[in-house]
């Protein structure tokens, strides 16, 4: 029995040393799974981010070849490092709505020549300062450098609160401010100070070209690329509301159905993007000013990108800004719209039946011909052609509301069909918002100079009959 008693004893003495260690190596195990899930969905999410990896470390592993041989390293020394800093800092991360990184080519060439002039432009000033500053002898010289120090730090740093610099320079101003001022103290110091500065600007230029030559070369990703596909997809997602809202609330049920979880109510969000109604309207501004800021972020890297596709150089990409904002704008008609609809009761009796389906009848108008121009638009801006049929179906919408307005106006009393005349208001007001953005796409096609479609003849076929001649067909062309 003692043999069985100390052999339960050390069963049950190990027992729960094998079950933690079997909890903890399954914890693990859950734990690397997860992880590894996590990195597939973002691989899987955009591509395009595995592609910004290997391209910034292709980038590098080209540059610290300036280190491994010997006589590229005897030519520019420890001033190697400098080509390694800029690649880290000049491979631009932009970070989109949905937390992606991508590197653009746009960012990529801003910042590389930003900060290759500044660094050129910094480079001549601290030398002209330092051959200034040493004609006033060993005394003079180091209050003299710290004076131009001062001036030129204070006057670039003034600068960046000039909006146009602000927006294209900024990152330049920075760099000349570093350079100047590592430039001019160094100068106190080193003995060959024009090797110094055109080994650290070569360095820096080899950098930028590195990382231009990896960012253009290896799989291209275009910020007017991007900035165009978002300007017809947001068209396409308004034309979807305005669809769904004709479709399943406009119809002969009108209001009778429950709209909770319909999808076309949460469609026109991401223009805004703002989150579905759970969020805050503090986050809801705060995502809105994200969105307009990355808006603006893609359309200044774009202007800086050389001509390609079907992207001409000098491409109107500030257009892209109007037309985004029109569609906010729209999109926020159509939150004004969804909170209606969906949280005020419908309290107006069965009177006034005539006027109800008139109401009804032009509310419907409005919203179907809205949606056609909207689709009509973003598949111009898809193919980059000139718009031309979005015409009668934006005139077909102002009609019907001018007709609703006329109707509303003869009959004073509204208090029997207020719910539906609130939402013909609102809908009236999008079809403003459309002829907006309508006025925005055909100045982007007329500056664009979008392809113009030849017109397709119309043909109208007719059987004759007559007693001279056995029957046939006439066929009438016309253009």
């Amino acid at each position: 029995m003692a043999v069985g008693t100390a052999g339960s004893t050390e069963k049950i003495g190990f027992s729960p040393w094998w079950r933690f260690l079997g909890s903890l190596a399954e914890r693990l195990r859950a734990r690397v799974t997860g992880f590894l899930n996590k990195l597939k969905k973002i691989a899987n999410d955009d591509p395009r981010r595995i592609s910004h990896s290997c391209k910034v470390g292709l980038a590098l592993t080209l540059v610290s070849i300036f280190y491994y041989v010997t006589p590229l390293f005897d030519g520019f020394g420890v001033s190697a490092i400098w080509a390694v800093l800029t690649v880290v800092v000049v491979m631009e991360f932009t970070v989109g709505l949905s937390s992606f990184m991508v590197t653009l080519i746009g960012a990529t060439l801003s910042k590389g020549l930003n900060r290759a002039f500044a660094t050129l432009l910094a480079g001549f000033l601290a030398v002209g300062a330092h051959q200034i500053a040493i004609l006033f002898g060993e005394k003079g010289e180091p209050i003299l450098l710290g004076l131009f120090v001062f001036l030129l730090a204070a006057s670039a740093t003034f600068s960046r609160f000039i909006p146009e610099i602000k927006a294209r320079y900024d990152y330049g101003v920075t760099i000349f401010i570093l350079t100047f001022s590592l430039v001019a103290l160094s100068s106190y110091r080193a003995e060959e100070l024009i090797q110094l500065a055109h080994q650290r600007l070569s360095t820096i230029v080899i950098g930028v070209v590195t990382c231009l030559f990896t960012t253009i070369v290896v799989i291209p990703v275009w910020a007017g690329e991007d900035l165009h596909k978002l300007a017809a997809g947001n068209l396409d997602k308004l034309a979807s509301f305005l669809e769904g809202l004709g479709s399943e609330y406009l119809g002969e049920k009108m209001g009778s159905e429950s709209l909770e979880g319909k999808s076309f109510l949460q469609v026109h969000k991401s223009v805004l993007n703002s989150k579905p109604t759970e969020d805050s309207l503090d986050r809801g501004c705060v995502l809105l000013l994200i969105h307009l800021m990355f808006t603006y972020m893609q359309c200044n890297f774009a202007r800086w990108e050389p001509g390609h596709g079907p992207f001409r150089f000098r491409h109107p990409w500030k257009q892209y800004l109007k037309i985004g904002s029109s569609s906010r704008r729209c999109a926020s008609y159509m939150e004004a719209l969804t909170t209606y609809i969906t949280t005020t009761p419908k309290t107006e009796s069965n009177k006034e039946p005539e006027l109800r389906l008139k109401i009804r009848t032009a509310c419907l108008e409005m919203s179907s011909e809205s949606a056609k121009a909207l689709r009509e638009l973003s598949s111009a801006i898809r193919t980059m052609t000139a718009p031309t049929s979005f015409k009668s179906h934006v005139a077909a919408a102002v009609a019907a509301s001018g007709e609703l307005g006329a109707a509303l106006l003869k009959d004073a009393d509204l208090a029997d069909v207020l719910h539906v005349a609130t939402i013909a208001t609102l809908l009236t007001e999008l079809v403003l918002r459309t002829q907006e953005i309508a006025c925005s796409v055909e100045e982007l096609a007329r500056l664009a100079r979008f392809k113009s479609l030849e017109p397709v003849p119309k043909a109208t076929v007719k059987p004759v009959v007559d007693g001279e001649s056995p029957p046939h067909v006439a066929i009438d062309v016309r253009e």
